[in-house]
C-alpha cells in the first residue's frame, strides 16, 4: 500500500518528529491537533469553546489538503484536560459534522502539549 505525507501551511507545523497526516490507500490518519493558529503561530486559549474551534479548523484544513472533509471521518479521539469541559467541547465538535457522527472516544489526560486543554485526532476514508 502506497503512503503519502499530507502537510499544509493552513494548519500548524508539527512540533515533533511526525507529519500532520499520512494517507495510506483510501485512509487518512490525522495526527492530534491542538489549538495552535497556523497564521499567527499563537495558541488559542481564550476559553474552551474558542480552543476547540481552532482545533477543529486545523483538522478541517488538513482534511481539505487530502481532498477530504468531516463527512469522510470514521473515527476520532478527543483528549481533554478536564472532563468538566466535555459538554462545551462536545457542542463545538458536533457542529462540524453533518449526516452522521464518527466513532469516538474521549479521554481525560494528565497533560497535553504546550499546556493546551484539548487535542483531537481523526481517521478518515474516501
Amino acid at each position: 500500500m502506497e503512503k503519502q505525507v499530507i502537510n499544509t501551511n493552513s494548519a500548524p507545523a508539527p512540533i515533533g518528529p511526525y507529519n500532520q497526516a499520512i494517507k495510506a490507500g483510501s485512509m487518512l490518519f490525522v495526527s492530534g491537533q491542538i489549538a495552535l493558529n497556523a497564521e499567527t503561530n499563537q495558541l488559542v486559549k481564550d476559553d474552551i469553546i474558542a480552543e476547540t474551534h481552532q482545533v477543529m479548523q486545523n483538522l478541517r484544513n488538513i482534511l481539505a489538503e487530502a481532498g477530504m472533509d468531516f463527512g469522510d471521518v470514521v473515527k476520532s479521539t478527543i483528549f481533554i484536560m478536564d472532563m468538566n469541559d466535555f459538554s462545551q467541547i462536545n457542542e463545538v465538535y458536533g457542529k462540524y459534522f453533518t449526516g452522521y457522527f464518527p466513532a469516538r472516544e474521549t479521554v481525560q489526560v494528565a497533560a497535553l502539549p504546550k499546556g493546551v486543554n484539548v487535542e483531537i485526532s481523526v481517521i478518515a476514508i474516501k
